[in-house]
């Protein structure tokens, strides 16, 4: 007769299993983690933020790949989205995609224009009043080539984005940011009112 305790274990062991394969089954299909650990997206964003982003949103890829094997939609104009960041893809970047596959992108002393119009940001903070001559505030026109994103932090003075290092490619972006499951400072100031608020 197998002792008690030995059945406690193994039905642990199995319970614990379960759970692991069930949980690399929904983070490389469904659902992914992520921490906002900088300023770039202030104030859409806050430091602290602990972020679900939807990577069943665009479609399913097998896992550990770029390879998609069935596309629900394209990333689109204003998603906040995750992606390998394309200096050192084994970072995890996060951004506003400003510009689609085709679209020409200027900006003109701190203005975005998209196929020569302005683009309304409502989201954008300006934390320096200067205009200065370089990509951060004046960028000359370029066109987004095929399957390639143009993205921007909202926090636009202090943002290291596609204006500095380039276009982001469909295939490195893992998903969409969905909602806020926890928002704190630390331990003695957790931001209750942001958990739970979808991201836009």
């Amino acid at each position: 007769m197998t002792p008690r305790w030995q059945k406690m274990l193994k039905e642990y062991t199995e319970a614990i299993v379960i759970a692991f394969i069930l949980a690399m089954i929904i983070r490389a299909f469904f659902v992914q983690a992520f921490k906002i650990p900088s300023g770039s997206m202030l104030e859409t964003l806050q430091i602290g933020d602990h972020l679900l982003v939807s990577k069943l949103v665009y479609g399913v890829k097998i896992p550990f790949t770029h390879v998609e094997v069935i596309e629900f939609s394209k990333p689109d104009r204003g998603d906040i989205v995750v992606f390998e960041f394309p200096v050192n893809p084994s970072q995890d970047f996060i951004k506003r995609i400003i510009g689609v596959p085709g679209d020409t992108v200027e900006l003109r002393n701190k203005d975005v224009y998209i196929n020569g119009e302005k683009l309304e940001e409502p989201y954008v903070q300006h934390t320096d009043s200067r205009v200065l001559d370089s990509p951060r505030d004046n960028m000359a026109p370029i066109t987004i080539p095929e399957g390639e994103y143009f993205v921007m932090g909202d926090n636009r003075d202090e943002s290291h984005d596609s204006r500095f290092w380039g276009t982001v490619e469909e295939e490195k972006i893992k998903g969409k940011a969905w909602i806020i499951y926890w928002s704190w400072k630390g331990v003695d100031n957790i931001r209750w009112n942001r958990i739970g608020n979808a991201v836009d």
